[in-house]
């Protein structure tokens, strides 16, 4: 299921086969999961599916996931008030920067008004608008930001009005007999103009500047908020609490965020060239991994973890080979993402929920805790074999719903001044010494993982590790 901020009409598709339009649900509904404040977002799905015609779903989700948590709400809105915002300041700069069209709408609109019309400002150019011009359409708003939607939107105005002017026109002809809302409707799927000329159009309306936008967008919330605290109605909540997933739910979604991974055949329509976007791990020029490696990496990661920018804490390239460097550097960042790639080329790691200084932490008897960390712990091997190994405890019971650990199962991180451990229980699933330069690894019971090398011991070549901005 959708989450609850899609509404079925909003699920335009721009010809995605089956396979596709299931990509598009899938990334969508992990978003959902990882942004619960959203509880309305009607442009969220079409501009998903756009962006999968031209990019794999784990860059898309990157993409979308960084429109989301852009401060810019003006166009991908994630309430029903911002929503409402939205199409009465395009109501405002119409009147002021396409004033004739405006008029015209106006005395089109009849009975039902001119609001009504405007309402539905975003569908001309997400629904109505024939795909070829939408694809220029986004890519401008990939280069300039949102107010490229705000021209466009003038930019049909003003098209309209200039083809529907005359009455013996078409199109003053559809808006008198079926409504100047269907006309319009009508209007943009069959645009007269080319791409390059709506777009023309739009940037040729003068001194329509994104601050001047932004002032009436935040005049125009700040107007419906105070008319909502006037007349006692609740103010639109950005956490809607019927809106929270169940734990079930929850479960479900993060199982389905780990299918986002990048196989032979998986993509529908496949890998194109790219058109514009920001992802988190765009920036990353790892001596380890490629960037496809790096996208099924990312996707293994906690839902929430993939929103925030990488940052690459130590090196052995460029900090030397040193287990006191590697503490002072990135002991006190939490979670830690630890690559290594080996003499003989293989390349495995583990994700480290906790931090690194969790070592020196005593216990009720000023002990040492000899392990530490926490079951969002993994291990991950990418070459030879590419698997994920999470803790075994996070698989459920299937007979009674419990979870049943024994404390082997349990040890997810050690160090002291003279090694590195993550996974314990029968052996260490990675062992690093005090150069950072020699390894081994075994099964372990923590995350019942096979020898993440084939002989078991290792030489480090490289050993790379990541925090996370804001995390």
């Amino acid at each position: 299921m959708l989450p609850p901020f899609v509404e079925a009409t909003h699920c335009l598709g721009y010809h995605l086969t089956r396979k596709g339009r299931a990509v598009a649900d899938r990334v969508v509904s992990v978003l959902g999961y990882a942004c619960p404040d959203i509880t309305y977002s009607p442009s969220l799905y079409p501009i998903t599916a756009a962006l999968l015609h031209f990019m794999p779903e784990e860059e898309c989700y990157h993409c979308m996931a960084s429109l989301v948590a852009s401060k810019e709400k003006m166009f991908i809105t994630q309430t029903k008030l911002l929503n409402e915002v939205t199409w009465k300041t395009v109501m405002q700069i119409a009147k002021k920067h396409a004033k004739s069209a405006a008029q015209h709408l106006l005395r089109l609109s009849g009975a039902i008004g001119p609001e009504r019309i405007y309402a539905d400002w975003q569908w001309w150019i997400l629904a109505a608008l024939p795909f070829p011009h939408l694809v220029r359409v986004l890519d401008c708003f990939f280069h300039e930001g949102v107010k490229v939607f705000y021209r466009v939107a003038l930019a049909i105005l003003i098209l309209f009005h200039k083809h529907s002017s005359n009455q013996n026109s078409e199109w003053y002809a559809e808006a008198t007999k079926n409504g100047v809302d269907h006309a319009i409707d009508k209007f943009c799927r069959n645009m007269p103009a080319s791409p390059t000329k709506l777009l023309r159009t739009a940037f040729s309306i003068r001194a329509l500047s994104s601050q001047y936008i932004s002032r009436v967008f935040i005049k125009t919330e700040m107007t419906l908020k105070s008319k909502q605290v006037i007349t006692g109605s609740r103010l639109v909540r950005s956490r809607s609490s019927d809106n929270l997933p169940t734990s079930q739910s929850q479960v479900n979604i993060q199982m389905m965020s780990h299918t986002l991974t990048i196989r032979e055949g998986s993509h529908s329509p496949g890998p194109r060239a790219l058109s514009m976007g920001v992802y988190p791990i765009q920036a990353i020029k790892s001596q380890i991994l490629e960037h496809s490696e790096l996208f099924t990496l990312w996707s293994w990661l906690p839902v929430r973890i993939t929103m925030y920018q990488p940052v690459l804490l130590y090196t052995t390239e460029e900090h030397g080979c040193s287990l006191t460097t590697f503490y002072v550097r990135v002991e006190h960042h939490e979670p830690t993402l630890l690559m290594i790639k080996t003499c003989n080329n293989e390349v495995f790691g583990a994700y480290c929920s906790t931090r690194w200084f969790e070592r020196n932490q005593k216990d009720e008897r000023g002990n040492r805790q000899a392990y530490f960390g926490t079951g969002e712990t993994f291990l991950f091997s990418l070459h030879p074999v590419r698997a994920k190994y999470p803790w075994v405890g996070a698989i459920e019971n299937k007979e009674d719903g419990d979870v049943k650990t024994s404390h082997g199962s349990s040890l997810f991180m050690a160090a002291d001044n003279k090694m590195i451990t993550v996974g314990g229980g029968d052996g260490q699933a990675i062992w690093m010494d005090e150069n950072i330069r020699y390894g081994k690894t075994d099964r372990c019971s923590t995350f019942n993982n096979p020898p993440l090398c084939p002989s078991g011991d290792f030489e480090i070549r490289v050993l790379e590790v990541y925090g996370f901005a804001g995390a």
